[in-house]
């Protein structure tokens, strides 16, 4: 294979892994600290996609109780703080799933598989909210969100260019800088060795001082922000596929956080970067198995290292 088209393939690799890593980020905060897997994380990726895209003027379809329906022109926000104000509504929403799925189970002690199973129902029911309220057509993002930016830039020589699209440097900045923040945040600030903390041991937090559900909730809306934000993310790079399209990035976040290791924060990162890239070498006119591949690279890891790439092996004691 040309080394050109091998560097265009990492580079869109590159691209699509950085939101694999962030969308799986939230699913990783949240079982490191309950130990437990919203299933709901896919239906809050669609709903920052919606979210964003109505700040920035866009106008829903013919269908659905709100068809025809665009935000006020004074209301319209340019695309990155609109996709700021949409990743936070997605926060909220993740903070009342937690009020409305989780703590009451939590609070029962109930078993873990209830709460994946209430998570999997609210899934369910925003998707159908999505769908009542708004159809099921797929919306693009308006071509100028970026301002005066390229399209995209090329380099390389003339008879073998290589072209970067502006959208997939935009994620990939975006990425990094969200990954620096979240990093940085919990090696070194109080806030993040507190939650560390919790993940750690919520009862001997809780009789340390901690006010471990003010943590749950920071945590809820951390996963929230950061699935909204991946879901904007990919939204403006091709589009908003309808209702469902949250799901299959959904499975491929759980693929990443079980690839890098269940509530390893750099195992997300790393998991997601690892399986991005191996799908952008999946051939163009093989594109339908590009699932395939991802999860049989996900099969081999768990074979030969069930703890995940960056995962710890737990001793049992007996």
């Amino acid at each position: 294979m040309d080394f050109s088209v091998v560097l265009q393939q990492f580079l869109n690799g590159l691209s699509i892994g950085s939101v694999y890593a962030i969308f799986a980020l939230g699913y990783t905060l949240v079982f490191s600290i309950l130990g437990i897997i919203n299933f709901a994380h896919g239906a809050v990726f669609t709903l920052g996609a919606y979210f964003t895209y109505a700040l920035c003027g866009g106008a829903f379809g013919f269908n659905g109780l709100l068809a025809n329906l665009a935000l006020p022109k004074a209301l319209h926000l340019p695309f990155f703080i609109a996709i700021f104000v949409g990743s936070s509504l997605t926060g909220l929403v993740s903070i009342v799933i937690e009020r409305i799925a989780f703590r009451p189970l939590r609070d029962r002690y109930s078993d873990p598989l209830l709460t994946l199973v209430s998570s999997l129902g609210v899934a369910v029911v925003i998707v159908n909210t999505i769908q009542y309220l708004v159809g099921a057509e797929s919306y693009s993002f308006p071509s100028n969100i970026y301002g005066n930016l390229p399209t995209a830039i090329n380099f390389g020589s003339v008879d073998k260019p290589i072209a970067i699209r502006t959208v997939q440097i935009v994620i990939f900045a975006v990425s990094i800088l969200i990954l620096s923040i979240l990093t940085y945040g919990l090696n070194f600030t109080k806030l993040g060795k507190a939650m560390k903390a919790v993940a750690e041991d919520r009862v001997t937090s809780s009789l340390l001082g901690i006010n471990t559900d003010s943590f749950i909730l920071l945590t809820f809306f951390s996963s929230g922000f950061l699935g909204g934000l991946a879901g904007t993310l990919v939204g403006s790079s091709v589009s908003i596929a309808g209702p469902y399209f949250g799901i299959g990035f959904g499975l491929k976040g759980l693929a990443v956080i079980v690839l890098g290791g269940l509530g390893n924060v750099p195992g997300a990162v790393v998991g997601g970067f690892v399986l991005g890239i191996a799908e952008s070498f999946v051939p163009a006119d093989q594109s339908a198995y590009k699932d395939a591949v991802a999860f049989a690279l996900l099969f081999a890891v768990l074979i030969f290292r069930p703890q995940g790439l960056l995962g710890k092996t737990f001793v049992q004691k007996v």
